[in-house]
């Protein structure tokens, strides 16, 4: 039997007495220069002819923000400060480390950390939330770099400090990125030692860059300028490793600082009130919350009972039953629970049954068509999900960048440029591939049925006496497809659906319902045929994309799930790293999706062209929201008028 909540050690990690040694009375911290265009003597000293000189970063060139902004034009800038938060998180977690393959990390356990140039708390995405491909200095307040983009010098905000008051140094830096090259995910490891050939600290404030020549000049200032800082002293004086799993975090130099870990049961950030940077103008209106709490629940079922009962509250729903039918409750009823469908303007994630490419029986694309053919969108959407999703085709669904009909114009001239690699004839003259469509009204599509009958006869997978498929060695088509137990009860049922139509087929398909630790566990270490992923979206060429679809780190990225591996996909994200203008990089990046379509490595599912959100009344957030980011941990903030309406009520504590 568990244990009770009260009956379980709590963890507390409190940094106040630290941060007072630091922040003590008649202490001030040095101020940021005022920004000039001129360029320093560290950048003049470089020799180069030209010097450009910038606030932030774009590899276009043009910023959006002036030197002199006051604020992001989407946040309330008088946004109150206050309350509390909270949200939930599925199975359990050992580890307050997110950049180690071992353990499970908590939620948001890598908020506290800050990067030269700023990043978005909470998402996926980069900062501004209505801007593509900029970012500003936070850490840093001015970038110099040559016009090559072979070298870049970041001048350091001197008042920064970290959470226990030491000075983030540029020193601090350079330890921070050589830690991630030598104890980081190896992927990633692999990827930036080809392109940043140095880091050095030229004096306490101002570190350089070095990169390689004759690479692609896209994510290398982007790239070293986003890699979070640590306190070299901490973990020199901690002795702890960047690989592995741990309870206690590094000290950080973000906003929010660890007040609590409650292991499997409960996480909590306090907002720090000694913060360094309250002052930027990169910061104003966001950070709003004094309290970021995250409780653990095994599965969505009881999260969503602790919802009602307002253990937490805010849930961003990703469960189509519960928003068609859950939210039928007397809070919902009396207005003390707020539900919206907000816009999202990113592109849905690349959800999906994913195929693991290294599976012998998966080699033949012929197989991996008939699998497919066992999933029906339209039934499962009609009869599991309430119709309320859309089927997803593409890598960057309903942008701009969606590749359509045969490709035409400067995609058509983008394919045709590549070298060294050949391009298959169905991609230059045929419609980009899109999802099967099946029959609502049942769940087995007799029409698929048969298509996939025969190919998978075709690929030598015939069906015995006992109706089994075996190949002429007389071994049975067997398929492994683990899921973790956290996982919805709508997940389930698409999963256990699809399996039933692969056994129509006469495929000897497993679902195992596994633990979240066994699950992690297995997903990282690739030990599966099928699983339930996703990749990422992208609206802008960066090198992150060949640790998601590239070769070179195919056998053991966490972020290649299926180990895709194709010289054609090499090719295509190479020849995107060399555009020189939007309308370039958009004719590539159309070519790529294309391209990864075409490969097939995932049954693409469904998607959701909005935020479903449901929260007690005590949040509030801009009128008009920003395309690219939800940004609840970031620029919403706490009602109190309403919080207090609801104690009044006796809705909430």
């Amino acid at each position: 039997m568990p244990a009770s909540r009260a009956s379980r050690p709590r963890r507390a990690l409190a940094l106040a007495a630290a941060i007072a040694a630091f922040a003590g009375a008649g202490w001030s911290a040095p101020e940021t220069p005022r920004f000039t265009p001129e360029p320093s003597e560290a950048a003049l000293a470089q020799g180069a002819e030209e010097v450009v000189v910038t606030h932030g970063y774009n590899f276009f060139g043009k910023l959006s923000y002036p030197p002199d902004f006051e604020h992001f034009d989407y946040v309330n800038p008088d946004a109150p400060k206050g309350g509390e938060i909270s949200l939930w998180a599925p199975g359990t977690f050992d580890s307050m480390n997110p950049y180690s393959r071992k353990g499970r990390a908590g939620r948001y356990s890598w908020m506290m950390y800050e990067s030269l140039l700023g990043s978005m708390p909470a998402s996926g995405a980069g900062l501004p939330a209505d801007r593509i491909g900029e970012a500003y200095g936070l850490l840093a307040w001015k970038v110099e770099y040559d016009p090559g983009k072979t070298w870049a010098i970041f001048h350091m905000r001197p008042e920064a400090r970290f959470s226990d008051g030491t000075p983030v140094t540029a020193h601090d830096v350079v330890f921070s990125h050589e830690l991630l090259l030598d104890q980081g995910l190896p992927s990633y490891a692999q990827a930036v030692s080809r392109r940043v050939l140095s880091a050095e600290a030229l004096d306490d404030h101002t570190v350089k860059f070095t990169f390689a020549e004759g690479i692609s000049r896209r994510s290398l200032i982007d790239q070293v300028g986003g890699v979070p800082v640590w306190s070299q002293r901490w973990f020199e004086e901690t002795g702890a490793r960047l690989d592995e799993p741990r309870l206690e975090a590094p000290v950080g130099s973000g906003p929010y600082i660890v007040e609590e870990v409650d292991v499997n049961r409960s996480i909590t950030y306090r907002r720090n009130p000694d913060y360094w940077g309250w002052h930027l103008p990169i910061n104003k209106g966001r950070h709003n919350f004094d309290r970021i709490r995250v409780e653990y629940f095994a599965d969505d079922n009881a999260a969503f009972e602790a919802f009602k009962a307002g253990v937490y509250t805010f849930r961003a729903e990703g469960n189509s039953r519960k928003w068609a039918t859950g939210y039928e409750f007397p809070a919902v009823d009396a207005g003390q629970v707020v539900l919206e469908e907000l816009p999202d303007g990113t592109p849905p994630t690349p959800t999906g049954i994913v195929f693991n490419l290294g599976t012998e029986v998966f080699q033949d694309k012929r197989v991996r068509e008939a699998i497919s053919l066992a999933y029906n969108f339209e039934w499962t959407n009609a009869s599991l999900q309430y119709g309320l999703f859309e089927q997803r085709h593409s890598f960057v669904q309903d942008t701009p960048l969606m590749a359509e009909g045969p490709p035409e114009g400067a995609e058509r001239a983008f394919l045709q440029s590549l070298e060294g690699v050949e391009i298959p004839e169905a991609v230059l003259e045929e419609p980009a591939r899109r999802a099967h469509s099946s029959s609502e009204g049942r769940l087995i599509d007799r029409r698929n049925l048969r298509r996939a009958m025969g190919l998978l006869d075709e690929a030598g997978w015939t069906v015995g006496d006992d109706g089994m498929r075996r190949n002429a060695e007389g071994e049975v088509l067997s398929l492994d497809f683990p899921i973790s137990s956290s996982s919805s009860a709508t997940l389930e049922s698409v999963v256990e659906t699809f399996a039933q139509n692969l056994e129509r087929m006469g495929v000897d398909i497993t679902v195992e319902r596994i633990d979240p630790s066994q699950y992690t566990l297995r997903s990282r270490e690739r030990d599966y045929d099928l699983i339930f992923d996703n990749y990422r979206a992208f609206l802008q060429a960066g090198t992150g994309l060949m640790q998601m679809y590239g070769s070179r780190e195919a056998e053991f990225s966490l972020f290649n799930p299926a180990g895709l591996a194709s010289p054609l996909v090499d090719a295509v994200i190479e020849a995107a790293l060399e555009t020189d203008s939007r309308e370039e990089e958009a004719a590539a990046l159309m070519a790529l999706d294309r391209v990864l379509r075409h490969e097939f490595f995932m049954i693409p599912v469904w998607y959701n062209d909005s935020h479903w959100v449901a929260y007690w009344d005590q949040y509030a957030h801009p009128e008009e929201m920003p395309p690219y980011a939800l940004g609840t941990l970031d620029f919403w903030w706490y009602d109190a008028e309403g919080a207090e309406a609801l104690r009044d009520a006796g809705a909430l504590r």
